[in-house]
């Protein structure tokens, strides 16, 4: 990584006094040779992520997201940046940009959205880093770079893997887009075109701050700490005040637009519980079952969902949470009895109050119908154990 940074510093470096005030992105428009070779970092970076097993293999998701981006691009550039949106199997706030148009959106984002339109403002934001060339001009802007890298040492060295361990497969520049951010001045323009962008494609611009409301109040309510951009209180603090003055320039009169709630929610229902399950690994419980009941609001009868409840009040074990976590069981059995991992719950939860009939039978029911299971030996174990 160090090495990577200095490459990328004294590139900088070479440029000498090139200028910060780079136009947007245009038909007429040409690589500066300090940005051509960002581009080709941010292609060998690209690799390693999308190689990883993290990205989302919901190819009608990435065609729907994409699908949004292309109402917001600007005309006339997609000869030189070809935006592209993938999606990244991460509980984490957080959406980033490569100069060159990848975009990556976390699950944890997408998961708590409510609308089209908040979408629509966070791709707006992101899709402006790169035409306006914010990566190239963020490091001619650096005029300490010594402190800079060592700066980068330190955010790296200080966050968790998590989930995938994400982090350490940032390289120099997904590391400044995805974790340190760009600078005040940089995000700033992003909302404001971002804004115009998204209201110009016809969304409703009362919905751009809602989403980072929504994070906000979870960051307070959880006392959570993010690795990532989005996932910062302060930056988070700053998007809706940014928004707040935009919206009273940009729409005085309180103008209104799409929304497109229902497709968006129907787009990414499976992922918010993917993203639900995730949230549990972590053991992330109030936001693992807020996932969760959110997923059965839009669809009530799912075993998944109703054992991921189960299984979430299990490994929390507060006061009261093994009676939930049955309800929970029994409801998922309910819809499906022959759902493996309801069966697997109960049987645990029997099984330490000692009840060992009832372990038995869901026991034994789980192994039945999960015949390949993980964990067949130490089930057998405690079925061994009851009888």
């Amino acid at each position: 990584m160090r090495q990577i940074l200095w490459s990328l510093l004294i590139g900088v470096a070479l440029a000498g006094c090139a200028s910060k005030d780079l136009p947007p992105v245009s038909q007429d428009f040409s690589f500066e040779e300090d940005e051509r070779r960002l581009w080709l970092r941010s292609e060998e970076e690209q690799e390693v992520l999308d190689n990883s097993g993290l990205i989302c293999p919901d190819e009608g998701l990435r065609v729907y997201l994409n699908t949004i981006a292309e109402k917001l691009q600007p005309e006339g550039i997609s000869e030189h940046i070809e935006f592209n949106i993938k999606v990244i199997k991460n509980p984490y706030l957080n959406a980033f940009a490569f100069p060159n148009g990848i975009i990556y959106v976390h699950t944890g984002m997408l998961a708590r959205m409510d609308n089209e339109a908040q979408l629509a403002t966070l791709l707006a934001h992101e899709m402006t880093h790169c035409t306006h060339r914010h990566a190239v001009k963020g490091l001619r802007d650096i005029k300490n770079k010594t402190a800079f890298l060592a700066g980068v040492q330190v955010t790296l060295g200080g966050i968790g893997g998590g989930i995938g361990d994400l982090t350490t497969l940032l390289g120099a520049v997904g590391t400044m887009a995805a974790v340190t951010g760009h600078s005040r001045d940089l995000e700033r323009e992003a909302d404001a075109e971002g804004l115009r962008r998204m209201i110009g494609a016809g969304y409703d611009p009362s919905e751009a701050s809602k989403l980072f409301v929504h994070l906000k109040k979870e960051l307070e309510e959880e006392e959570t700490k993010e690795p990532f951009f989005f996932g910062s209180h302060p930056r988070l603090e700053e998007r809706i005040e940014n928004y707040e003055i935009l919206l009273k320039t940009e729409c005085p009169g309180g103008k209104r637009g799409i929304k497109n709630t229902e497709r968006f929610l129907e787009e990414v229902k499976p992922l918010i519980l993917d993203n639900a399950e995730l949230d549990l690994k972590m053991g992330r419980f109030t936001i693992a079952r807020r996932g969760a009941e959110k997923f059965l609001a839009l669809e009530p009868e799912n075993a998944r969902a109703f054992c991921l409840l189960g299984e979430i009040f299990r490994q929390r074990a507060d006061e009261g949470d093994s009676d939930k976590a049955k309800e929970h069981y029994e409801r998922a059995i309910s819809v499906d009895p022959n759902y493996p991992d309801a069966h697997r719950g109960l049987g645990l939860i029997y099984y330490k109050e000692g009840g060992c009939q009832n372990a038995t039978g869901h026991l034994d029911a789980y192994l039945r119908l999960s015949p390949q299971a993980m964990d067949r030996v130490y089930i057998e174990q405690y079925i061994r154990q009851c009888r």
